[in-house]
């Protein structure tokens, strides 16, 4: 038994930041959602209070083992002033995907959404209303036993927070430029790649800095036994357009499966483009580059939505895709899904759900 959602709000409200000039995760809005688990009484005390730090035991198990999970989804505010949120669904269930990956115990998903809406009307007014602007949304469970044997929490904390944000990329969506990388590996079929936990993340990061000091946005993983077939990048699921066919790598147990990934794949087949889902290697698309049928590549994601990518790095073999300029398909993804999330586009695929009062 859940049980009714308690809500405490804040005697100290934040200056909200300049829409202008938000960035990505920098600021937070002034309450959260949280709920707790305990072994043989379920999820339980769901509560809205006022965002603060959280009070941990030194012992606490998610700071020894990283028995943890999280999400990220947007609200949007529409121009006649509707609140929408991009396809909740899929994203809470994606959380029980990775739930059940790192031992967590499974949340009510229709619950989680209800407690979601119900925070966002508290916060309604931090919604930014500027072009690329919105409200992300950050759900995660962390385990909370204080304990340093291992093995899974018989406690948990289920939390939501909010950041105003604009664009992930500073390039917004201009083409970034994307290092291919052949030393380290992110994820093998069998680990823990297609759930969305902290600890894939945290692999990423020596090959992202060293990426970053050669100039590059982000990383291209390729697969962690032979090193030559494409995975994805750090943050995005990506996909080639070739000789007028559009390729992306197959969910094969080492890739995030990308709400926006999905969509992306809904759309083109709606509009009678050929997608494919398969092994593909970066040989072939250097290959592809050298006889004149790469006509785009993109990434696709919820923090950045489409990002094309205008080069490629692999073993300082530089290729420059579609000039470096954002492709006709690349574009019309990217102003079609906005526009169906912004509410300027009706949405005749089910995937928006209004936030209402």
């Amino acid at each position: 038994m859940i049980g009714q959602i308690k809500i405490e709000k804040t005697n100290s409200p934040k200056t909200k930041p300049d829409q202008s000039n938000l960035g990505f995760g920098n600021y937070f809005t002034d309450h959260m959602f949280i709920m707790d688990y305990t072994e043989g009484k379920g999820w339980h005390d769901p509560r809205i209070v006022p965002y603060a730090p959280l009070e941990m035991d030194p012992a606490t198990m998610v700071l020894h083992y990283g028995q943890a999970i999280f999400e990220g989804l947007k609200a949007y505010r529409a121009k006649d002033g509707r609140i929408l949120l991009f396809r909740p669904h899929k994203n809470m269930e994606r959380v029980n995907i990775s739930n059940d990956r790192l031992c967590i115990p499974p949340i009510d998903v229709d619950f989680c959404i209800e407690a979601l809406k119900e925070l966002i009307n508290i916060e309604k007014d931090w919604i930014p209303t500027e072009d690329g602007t919105s409200l992300y949304i950050r759900p995660f469970i962390i385990s909370t036993d204080p304990f340093l044997g291992v093995r899974p929490s018989k406690t948990y904390k289920y939390i939501v927070i909010l950041s105003p944000v604009g664009a992930y990329y500073p390039e917004g969506i201009n083409p970034v430029k994307i290092y291919v990388e052949s030393n380290y590996v992110r994820a093998v079929k069998g680990g823990i790649g297609y759930a969305k936990t902290p600890g894939n993340y945290a692999s990423s990061l020596k090959a992202q800095m060293e990426a970053k000091k050669k100039g590059y946005t982000q990383v291209l993983w390729l697969d962690g036994v032979e090193k030559k077939y494409i995975e994805e990048v750090g943050t995005m699921n990506v996909f080639f357009k070739i000789n007028g066919e559009v390729i992306t790598p197959a969910l094969e147990g080492s890739i995030l499966a990308g709400i926006t990934r999905d969509s992306t794949m809904e759309l083109l087949k709606s509009w009678g483009v050929k997608v494919t889902e398969r092994k593909i290697t970066i040989q072939e698309i250097y290959d592809a580059h050298a006889n004149g049928t790469l006509d785009e590549a993109f990434g696709t994601g919820t923090a950045a939505v489409i990002s094309p990518i205008g080069e490629l790095n692999w073993n300082d073999n530089k290729i420059t895709i579609n000039e470096g300029k954002i492709g006709e398909l690349s574009s019309k993804i990217y102003t079609t899904i906005t526009n169906i999330q912004n509410g300027d586009l009706e949405d005749t695929l089910g995937w928006t759900t209004e936030v209402k009062a």
